[in-house]
């Protein structure tokens, strides 16, 4: 199921530029998103270390 933050347009800046404001902000966002928190919790383990290790992202381990 394809779920909003595979199409959200400040994450697509940041993959186009991460230094960039609204990458920074989408990245800082990440972190206290409930929607990012679900979307998180519904991908496999696998797909979660993807994103871990593409994002920096060290919670809800």
């Amino acid at each position: 199921m394809e779920q909003k933050c595979d199409n959200c347009s400040l994450k697509a800046r940041y993959d186009k530029n991460a230094k960039s404001f609204l990458g920074k902000l989408w990245r800082w966002h990440i972190n206290f998103c409930p929607g990012w928190k679900a979307y998180f919790a519904s991908c496999s383990p696998e797909e979660q270390e993807e994103l871990r290790k593409k994002y920096n992202f060290k919670k809800y381990k």
